[in-house]
């Protein structure tokens, strides 16, 4: 019984932990460490399973990303979330329970949550995302409610002042990112220049183990003339063989949802290489993300 009270809860856990860490990995250990403290635990007191089991999580999860908010700033180059495959009804699989959670878990959403301290981003995350009670999230974060919607108000303020706008449906930004892709593959660079806006900004998370640029590049030319050589053949087997893929069979892209969000995998050898998630705004490219580092992408599954 107490095994089966803790499963029920497991998804709407790992998706609490994800949005704090940003990391699936990371997210993972949390719930295991959270289901030894509850097996652990007098469970026969425990009032509402629900709320002990995302005070836990939560505590656990805060104390990790303390912890690793001195391993990101050491990260070789930029540092981005670990993307998770959604299907295209938009769920998320293992990390969220409803579909219009998936807005939560976009990686420009996460790449915000990243300036906020481990505190309100929990508060962000628990508020926002979950629509706790903030007596409640008190609780989690062992705050009282005045403090906790204080920091929810914080945090929701820095959000929204820097969270990226799309003013685009999910059709159209696939359509944007087919043609952006199909551009750089083709070596169009007119082409790709042409939908990107004037201060397009590149971020690139290779990890220290792929080739990628370290810091952010900005501007039309410096974008398009990087994405454009890397989209050869040549480029794209030197950029695979950084990974490891030694004389891979062949390059292929699925146009897919990667964090509720239209996106491209590039797989070499039926592996995922790199992930491709646009920003679209008044119909141009305004922020690419690419995520290269292999430790990110082995929870991807390979196209068909």
């Amino acid at each position: 019984m107490t095994v089966e009270r803790f499963e029920e809860h497991r998804d709407l856990l790992t998706g609490v932990a994800y949005r704090i860490l940003g990391t699936v990995a990371d997210a993972e250990d949390v719930v295991q460490e959270a289901w030894l403290r509850w097996s652990g635990a007098d469970t026969a007191a425990v009032e509402n399973d629900r709320a002990y089991l995302i005070r836990v999580t939560t505590r656990l999860a805060v104390d990790r990303l303390r912890r690793a908010k001195a391993r990101r700033e050491s990260h070789v180059g930029e540092w981005l979330p670990e993307p998770v495959g959604t299907d295209p009804a938009g769920t998320v699989p293992d990390v969220a329970e409803r579909v219009e959670l998936t807005n939560s878990v976009e990686l420009a959403l996460l790449v915000v949550l990243e300036t906020l301290s481990p505190l309100e981003r929990a508060v962000f995350v628990l508020r926002e995302a979950f629509g706790l009670p903030y007596a409640e999230i008190g609780g989690a974060v062992g705050r009282t409610e005045a403090t906790v919607r204080q920091l929810a108000r914080r945090a929701r303020k820095h959000v929204e002042e820097r969270r990226p706008r799309f003013d685009v449906d999910r059709m159209s930004r696939r359509r944007i990112t087919e043609r952006f892709i199909g551009a750089c593959v083709d070596g169009d660079l007119d082409g790709l220049i042409a939908m990107l806006s004037d201060d397009v900004t590149l971020v690139a998370d290779g990890g220290g183990r792929a080739k990628a640029p370290l810091r952010a590049l900005v501007g039309t030319g410096k974008v398009a003339r990087f994405l454009t050589a890397i989209a050869t053949e040549a480029g794209a087997r030197r950029f695979a063989e950084s990974l490891g893929v030694a004389a891979p069979e062949g390059y292929a892209v699925e146009f897919t949802d990667v964090n509720g969000a239209p996106a491209a995998v590039v797989t070499a050898g039926a592996r995922p290489i790199s992930v491709f998630s646009l920003v679209v705004l008044d119909g141009l490219v305004r922020t690419v993300y690419l995520v290269a580092d292999p430790e990110k992408l082995t929870r991807l599954a390979s196209p068909a």
